[in-house]
Order: structure tokens, then sequence, then C-alpha cells
């Protein structure tokens, strides 16, 4: 317990109320006119979702789908408006404009998916279907958007934290009570090769949940790029600075660890930053005292460093999903598309 807590638990009796409201069809949920897949979580921060949101779109692509995904982008100059990030062969916005998520999507998915930043995914879903021809939709962390029909709601829950203290905002890092993954059809756990043991986490999933499908996937380094000019190789002996703007930095940290990685130095901003200059030439400076030799960052950030010069090597970390049960994984997903 804590100061907030009775703020969390007033929290929590809204994100009921709203969630009856719905259930009992007082509150419209509206068809988005093509087959839809919901990626969520019950976390605020970041559970790895946006890696799960790609690779479900390039199953949905490699099925025949025409896939956009449908993106609140936070963090953007103008939240309230619609951005149309990519029309599939094209990243049209840059970060400011249609958020660093959507674009790090686009710019993964050119050729494959569009992408359209709204925090009206319903609006959204008219633009990407009758404008775009969209056949299959993927919402962007969209568990608590209820407004927006589903044919699959995926829930992401991150083995290394899987529901923060337990506590509701602003107590904790909980958006809804965990007895609401009750209305999740599918639980991916993230980031389970930084965990050994899941049968606790597992049997907290069937408590709230009851017997839905849970697979187990992780994210694995599968190589780095340079968004430098130096034309540098970078190796898992070089010594290096990572830095990244992320809801959940320490996870990055521990990967590039686990993986053999030497960090002689660690700089975490708040998620979505975006960056200066004089930032930049801090981060050199630091890694130049730390005795790093290159910089390691996300795709995440890659995007909001466009136009930066650099004053030593710098690599963004390339990152692969994998899965316990990929086959089953994606019979599930294209069953619903």
């Amino acid at each position: 317990m804590s100061i907030l807590s009775p703020a969390g638990w007033l929290y929590g009796r809204i994100a009921d109320l709203r969630n009856s409201l719905y259930d009992r069809g007082v509150l419209a949920s509206h068809s988005l006119g093509a087959r839809t897949i919901s990626i969520g979580n019950l976390t605020a921060g970041g559970t790895g979702k946006t890696p799960l949101v790609a690779y479900v779109a390039e199953i949905l692509t490699q099925s025949g789908q025409k896939v956009c995904i449908l993106t609140r982008g936070y963090g953007r100059r103008n939240p309230r408006e619609r951005v149309l990030v990519s029309n599939f062969d094209d990243v049209l916005a840059d970060a400011r404009t249609g958020g660093d998520e959507p674009v790090e999507l686009a710019t993964r998915l050119r050729g494959g998916s569009a992408v359209i930043a709204n925090a009206n995914r319903v609006s959204a879903a008219r633009e990407a279907v009758e404008r775009l021809g969209a056949t299959a939709l993927v919402l962007d962390d969209a568990f608590q958007h209820r407004r927006a029909k589903r044919d699959l709601d995926i829930v992401c829950i991150d083995a290394t934290n899987p529901f923060g203290n337990k506590e509701l905002l602003p107590a904790g890092s909980l958006r809804e009570p965990m007895k609401n993954l009750r209305r999740a059809d599918v639980v991916v756990i993230t980031r389970s090769n930084l965990v050994d043991d899941q049968s606790l986490l597992r049997a907290k999933i069937v408590e709230c949940a009851g017997n839905i499908p849970v697979f187990e996937s992780s994210n694995k380094i599968s190589g780095l790029t340079e968004v430098s000019e130096f034309n540098a190789v970078a190796e898992k002996g070089s010594k290096a600075l990572a830095f990244c703007a992320l809801g959940n930095p320490s996870n990055f940290f521990s990967q590039l660890t686990s993986e053999g990685y030497d960090l002689v130095s660690k700089k975490p901003f708040p998620d979505h930053h975006y960056y200066r200059k004089d930032e930049i030439a801090k981060l050199e400076k630091k890694a130049r005292a730390a005795g790093a030799e290159i910089l390691l960052t996300t795709g995440k950030d890659a995007v909001k460093l466009d136009g930066f010069e650099f004053g030593m090597p710098c690599f963004v970390v390339e990152t692969k999903m994998s899965f316990d049960d990929a086959d089953g994984f994606n019979r599930l997903i294209t069953s619903f598309s």
C-alpha cells in the first residue's frame, strides 16, 4: 500500500464501470469493416508490444492480407491529428508528426503494411478500408480501446515485470484490474528468455483468464545497423554506451548484456523522448569517458536521430521475435484473417 493506493482503487472502480457499460451494450463497440486483431496490455510502460505488432502484421501479409496498423502514436506533435504514416510502400511522416513507434513500424514494414496514427481507431479504420483497401487491421495498444470491435484480442505480459506492484494507476502500473485479463483471447508472454521459470506467471494467467492459449516469446538480437557515417564494424566485444527512450529501458540493457555486449555505460531517457543536438554531444562525451568505442540504441530511437551528426559510430540494435510454438501462433493468427 502507498499514499496513492486510494487513488488506484478509485481508478479501478472507474475502469470496471466503463467495462460494464460496454459489456451491457450501454456503450457501443463498432465494427471496423475488416478482420481485426488487437494487441495490448494490462500495464503502462514497455511490454514488448511493438515487436509483436510487427510480427503479426508480417504473418497476415504473408497469408495474402492487405494489412493496416492502427495506432495512437504517443508523443507526436498533434495527438488529435490523423496521420497516414505509411501507404504500404512509402513512409510519409517523420517521428514528430506521426509518432516514434508508428514511424518505426512503418520503416520496418515498408512494402508490407500501411500505418495510420489516430487516437480514434474507428475513424482510422474507415480510411484504412475505404481509401487504402485494407483487408486486415492490427490495433496497436488497444486492449482498453473498446469502441473498436475485434476478432482476436491478444494481451502482452512482460515476463520480467508482469503486473508491476499489482496496484492500479497512479499507485502502480496496472491500467485495469488483473481480473480483466478474462477479456483476452490469447496471452503472449514477452521477454521470456530473460526469466528462468514461467510456471508462477502461467498459473496467475490461468487464475485470471482461464485456459486460454498462452505463448512464450523472446527477442533476440539479429544484427546491428549503423546510423552514423563511419562505416564502422561493431562486434560483441566492442565497448559500448547504450541509450534509449523506452517505457522499460532496463530490458533493453539487460538483453544486450545477456547476449554478450560489453556495456561500459548506459543512459535511459523518458519514454518517447526527442533528442537534441547537445544531448547527443553529452552522450558521446559520457561514452568516451567510460572508454566506449560505439553507441548502441533501438529502432524506436533511430527514427528520431535523422539529421544528427555523430562524433563516433552509432548502431541500431535490430531484434527478431521468436516463439516457443511459432507454428501454433501463426495458425491462430491466420485463422482470424
